[in-house]
């Protein structure tokens, strides 16, 4: 099928999907790697999160220009005042762009929004019955599909073949190192550890303290070190966790928890065994680096957010399982038995520059 968009070769598209999690980022990512492929010579913004400037770096190879969204009535996420969203369209209007990229959600709030951003042409996705831009490049957003699979039917919709759904996460060979370091300052070795993500951006989305500390007293139990992740801000999680582990010696546990860099934590989890965790961020980074998860949905959509690759990643959802712990410990012995068949970590990961 030829791609449907009328615009140039070299043209200057704004993508806009203006959402904080790591995982709205890298769920993304295989679209972004069709667009390049079938625009290689286009100048591809990517309309974001400040704080989320990241990844605009760390994916270069796909984003030439990262922009700061300003916010706009109805999208909680980035609002600052009325006038600095005024400047803003002023600005973006006077770039007079070939393409606007919708891929942020399924349009109620945001098309508005696209339409206001002047883009000599629009696509994304629109929900029926509600606003849509123009018919012939909006796609009823499909609801039912897993959120990478979701992104890249829009791609397809607009005659731009897919690539790959696999997701990626490049690492620089400074970052390489220092996650090396900080492997050999905790005496940790290359698949003889797990990681547990106890925490998650929202509290309804984390699973029971208590039954990750179960979790992690049986893969000690196996001869793991285990190693307890998260960002600063959840080191209560940890101090909780940690006195729920008093009977297991200290020496078969870490507390990263806030002392990693995010290229840090991707050198660290890649050399994992295995990683257990809730719905969150560093689930969507495992499966960007092929590490084996086991990963806890309490209150978000399985269907939407579970990894693609159901072999190397187990989704398992509370709400449907009589007992969550024994599925999470059957799944991650499953996993820690089975030989892993992923290529040497520096000839899988593209090194970012």
């Amino acid at each position: 099928m030829a791609c449907r968009l009328s615009i140039p070769p070299r043209a200057r598209i704004l993508v806009v999907r203006s959402l904080p999690g790591i995982g709205d980022l890298l769920c993304s990512v295989p679209a972004l790697r069709s667009l390049r492929a079938a625009f290689p010579f286009a100048q591809i913004t990517w309309l974001g999160l400040p704080g989320t400037e990241w990844f605009g770096r760390r994916f270069a190879h796909l984003i030439d220009e990262w922009l700061p969204f300003t916010g706009f009535p109805g999208i909680p996420e980035g609002w600052q005042t009325p006038q600095a969203t005024v400047a803003f369209l002023q600005r973006v209007q006077a770039q007079a762009y070939d393409l606007t990229l919708q891929i942020h959600g399924s349009g109620i709030v945001i098309n508005p929004f696209l339409t206001l951003l002047g883009g000599k042409q629009s696509a994304g996705f629109y929900l029926p019955g509600q606003y849509c831009p123009d018919p012939d490049y909006f796609l009823p957003y499909p609801q039912h599909l897993l959120e990478v699979d979701r992104l890249l039917s829009l791609m397809r919709f607009l005659g731009i073949p897919e690539q790959s759904a696999h997701l990626e996460f490049p690492i620089n060979d400074v970052e390489y190192q220092a996650g090396l370091q900080l492997l050999d300052a905790h005496s940790l070795e290359p698949g003889r550890y797990v990681c547990l993500h106890a925490g998650a951006s929202s509290r309804d989305r984390r699973w029971s303290l208590s039954e990750f500390a179960q979790v992690a007293r049986q893969l000690s139990a196996r001869g793991f070190r285990v190693v307890l992740t998260g960002t600063a801000a959840e080191h209560p999680l940890a101090t909780q966790l940690i006195a729920l582990l008093r009977s297991c010696p200290a020496s078969s546990r870490v507390n990263l928890v806030g002392r990693t860099s995010l290229g840090g934590l991707a050198v660290l989890l890649r050399h994992s065994a295995l990683l257990v965790c809730n719905d969150t961020g560093i689930s969507h980074l495992a499966a960007a680096l092929k590490t084996p998860s086991v990963v806890v949905f309490t209150n978000s959509e399985v269907r939407r957010w579970a990894p693609l690759d159901t072999t190397r990643h187990r989704a398992i959802d509370s709400r449907q399982t009589a007992d969550t712990l024994a599925a999470v410990l059957t799944q991650a012995d499953e996993l820690l038995d089975t030989p892993t068949t992923a290529l040497p970590f520096e000839e899988e990961v593209c090194h970012a520059r």
